[in-house]
């Protein structure tokens, strides 16, 4: 059963399909924190940032972009969970992660075209050749392969105690590439008709949902739209909605946007107020499924209206819990009901993107006291702490193989 909103909606529990129940509505969203050690393991400073965020009165917060093999990662920082990782590093993040009562789910990533070259070999649906971005074409064994792949990861996840799992259909990451028809190509039973694009993601739900039984949340991240022309558009996003609501899923996490090269990023988009909210407004008419709607929720009445007009059922947080981890906890005392947000002027691409990672890492170590400096110098020791981190994930896993 799922809860109907209150007038003090954002602080009432809310029961997933699955039965879990959620202390509130307010979830940190996933974000790339890219504070994996580079060999896929957590470090100690990002325990201690999803420790911060419980503490902070979250009731669940999602870890970005954990990968199944360390071959299509987004970033040398993401995780890897799969049969080789060590179990009982996840297990303590797990543990850090839930305290207060709060939830920590996995997001399962697979960065498909744009998987980072310093690292992988990228592959999508279909071969790309454009400025920024190549990639070869997945084989159909791959494709096939995935689900299964999937599924481990996330079995793993809750044999470590993790709350959760997220599927990734979002923001121009593999399966939201498979479902745009600009990126995906394909003549087979994945490619062509919108139903054979959505194949790939009904499959991985499925295999998902068998490894870790009908009790455990299950949630999938979906595009409103590419915001690309000759993408994927706001009518296939609402029958793709309207599909889900027959698979076994406890959530659907309504975004935007792609993170491809040139293209621009919902999260850096000037509008005031939130960006998915009518959308997700129209998507109720198609589904009986809880939604959550992510990006641009600035303010304590945002994310109020939201819930209480019954838009969505949740709220996805990423950024104003980058500024203030305890944001949950000041809202519910009436604090700080507008966050002040920088203000970067004519910021170079990557660089707000970079600021905001940066700034995680600071709540990790607990000294967001510190200036990050100018945007150039932020972006430089992004950069630069990534390709340190390809040198360290290159060696690791060339071991691997060769274990």
């Amino acid at each position: 059963m799922i809860d109907q909103p209150t007038a003090s909606a954002l602080f009432t529990p809310f029961t997933l399909p699955c039965g879990r129940v959620l202390a509130n509505r307010l979830i940190k969203a996933a974000m790339s924190d890219s504070l994996g050690d580079g060999t896929g393991h957590p470090c100690d400073a990002q325990m201690r940032l999803y420790e911060r965020w419980a503490e902070g009165g979250v009731a669940a917060a999602l870890v970005g972009e954990v990968q199944p093999d360390h071959h299509h990662a987004e970033k040398p920082g993401n995780l890897v969970l799969n049969a080789q990782s060590d179990l009982a590093a996840f297990t303590q993040l797990a543990q850090r992660g839930q305290q207060h009562g709060a939830e920590l789910w996995l997001q399962l990533g697979h960065a498909g075209a744009m998987a980072y070259p310093p690292t992988s070999t990228p592959h999508g649906p279909s071969a790309l050749d454009i400025p920024g971005l190549r990639c070869e074409a997945m084989s159909l064994e791959a494709i096939k392969a995935l689900p299964a792949v999937m599924a481990t990861t996330a079995r793993l996840a809750r044999d470590a105690g993790f709350g959760g799992v997220q599927v990734h259909a979002a923001h121009g990451f593999l399966l939201s590439q498979f479902l745009s028809p600009l990126f995906n190509q394909r003549t087979d039973d994945y490619g062509g008709s919108l139903d054979n694009r959505m194949r790939l993601m009904r499959e991985v739900i499925i295999a998902v949902r068998e490894a870790v039984g009908h009790d455990y949340p299950v949630m999938v991240k979906l595009n409103s739209s590419d915001q690309l022309e000759g993408g994927f558009e706001e009518a296939e996003a609402l029958q793709v909605i309207a599909a889900l609501d027959e698979l076994p899923i406890d959530l659907i996490d309504i975004s935007g946007g792609t993170y491809f090269p040139g293209a621009s990023s919902a999260s850096d988009a000037s509008a005031s107020g939130p960006y998915f909210v009518e959308f997700a407004r129209r998507a109720r008419e198609v589904t009986t499924l809880p939604l959550m709607a992510t990006g641009g929720f600035k303010t304590l009445a945002q994310a109020e209206d939201a819930v209480a007009q019954g838009a969505v059922d949740l709220v996805g947080l990423a950024r104003p819990l980058a500024l203030h981890p305890s944001l949950p906890t000041l809202w519910r005392a009436g604090e700080c009901p507008a966050p002040e947000f920088p203000r970067f002027s004519a910021p170079p691409e990557g660089g707000v993107t970079a600021w905001y990672t940066l700034r995680l890492t600071q709540l990790g170590e607990d000294r967001e006291q510190e200036s990050l400096g100018e945007l150039e110098t932020v972006l430089a020791d992004y950069e630069a702490r990534d390709a340190a981190r390809a040198e360290t994930w290159n060696a690791h896993f060339a071991d691997c193989l060769r274990d």
